[in-house]
C-alpha cells in the first residue's frame, strides 16, 4: 500500500510540475514589456526561477534592484514589490515581494499567489 501511495504521489507531481513554465530572465523585458498585453500576462512569472537562479538577491541594496528590476509597482515603508502577473493556474496573479533592512538593503523576499 505504502508503493501505490509513493508512485500515485510521483505520479500527481510530475503532472503539475510540466505545467509549469520557465523562461529565462531578462532584465529589458521584465523592466518594459507591457504586462497588459495577452502575450505578456505571465512573461515575468515564468522569469522568476530563473531570476532567483542567477541573481542573489537577498543582500542587494534598493538601487541594485531597481537598475535589475525597474521602478517598483508598489512601495511602502513595509516592503516594495512587483506584479508577475498571472501564474498559470486559472486566474491567480504573482507578486514579488522584497524587504529591506535600516540600510535599504534586501533582507528577504517571497514570491506570493493570490
Amino acid at each position: 500500500m505504502k508503493y501505490i501511495f509513493f508512485l500515485a504521489s510521483i505520479v500527481l507531481c510530475l503532472s503539475s510540475c510540466r505545467n509549469i513554465s520557465f523562461d529565462e530572465f531578462d532584465s529589458h523585458k521584465w523592466k518594459n514589456s507591457n504586462l497588459y498585453l495577452e502575450e505578456n500576462q505571465n512573461l515575468r512569472w515564468n522569469m522568476m526561477n530563473d531570476l532567483r537562479k542567477k541573481h542573489q538577491l537577498v543582500g542587494m541594496t534598493k538601487a541594485e534592484i531597481e537598475k535589475l528590476l525597474g521602478k517598483f509597482d508598489e512601495e511602502n515603508k513595509m516592503f516594495c514589490s512587483y506584479y508577475l502577473g498571472y501564474t498559470g493556474r486559472g486566474i491567480n496573479t504573482g507578486t514579488l515581494k522584497l524587504i529591506f533592512d535600516k540600510d535599504n538593503i534586501v533582507k528577504s523576499i517571497s514570491v506570493n499567489q493570490g
